[in-house]
């Protein structure tokens, strides 16, 4: 008999996608190679292959702080938000797509946050090396939905990433998402309500249909909006 859908998503992903879209205009050139090695993840190479060797996330800050993690930040704008108006709060920030790394650049150029590292890679690759109980907050916000049923073992969110959240949030940590994609909030539901490390913080529709105070909109959502597009929004607490 073969593995349960779900028991399957457990097993490694590979990331697809594009990596750079237009060419970089002179200012963003700049900031990458300027900015960016002072903000950049340092992390070692793993002993196996595309792995990398543990780290506590704390010590790429040099100091207490709590830690949240941003997977696929697009261009920056709530990453950047979350860092200016945290200021107390270490920000990791992951995305391959070399565009929306010298977008976040910009917005941390003109609001001068510093509180955030960088890492250009496929996030698969990171979370097994964070020390367990490192994390404090996680967002997962508007991952690519890859629409067709054959694709959907590329979706981000699948058990085995619920299970890296899972051991990487403290208890009482939070877990935010959201997807203007109604298939990929399904899929998002399926998966996340019966996890037994997350609690679903939701009594009403209200709960997933706006954003709380603290949770700016971004360039994507915004256009999706514009479209016509309805995004709902999720958020869940790591259970004691």
């Amino acid at each position: 008999m073969g593995e349960a859908p779900v028991e399957q998503e457990r097993k490694s992903r590979t990331f697809y996608g594009r990596r750079q879209g237009r060419p970089l205009r002179k200012q963003a050139t700049d900031l990458m190679e300027n900015l960016l090695p002072s903000l950049t993840l340092l992390l070692e190479l793993g002993e196996e292959k595309n792995s990398y060797a543990p780290f506590n996330p704390a010590e790429q800050f040099g100091n207490g702080n709590p830690v949240w993690l941003e997977i696929g930040f697009g261009g920056g704008e709530h990453l950047a938000y979350q860092a200016e108006h945290n200021p107390d709060v270490n920000i990791i920030g992951v995305e391959p797509f070399i565009n929306g790394v010298a977008s976040l650049l910009k917005h941390l150029d003109a609001n001068g946050a510093r509180n955030v590292r960088i890492h250009q890679a496929d996030v698969r690759q990171v979370l097994p090396a964070m020390t367990k109980g490192s994390l404090e907050r996680v967002f997962l916000l508007f991952p690519d939905p890859w629409h067709k049923t054959r694709h959907n073992k590329r979706r981000l969110l699948q058990v085995e990433t619920l299970d890296h959240f899972a051991r990487l949030l403290k208890p009482g940590g939070e877990l935010r998402m959201a997807t203007d994609d109604m298939g990929y909030l399904r899929w998002m539901l399926e998966r996340a309500v019966p996890h037994p490390a997350f609690e679903w913080q939701a009594s009403g529709p209200s709960d997933w249909d706006r954003r709380t105070p603290d949770w700016p909109q971004t360039r994507y959502e915004e256009k999706g909006v514009e479209k016509g597009r309805k995004p709902g929004y999720l958020r869940f607490l790591r259970k004691a």
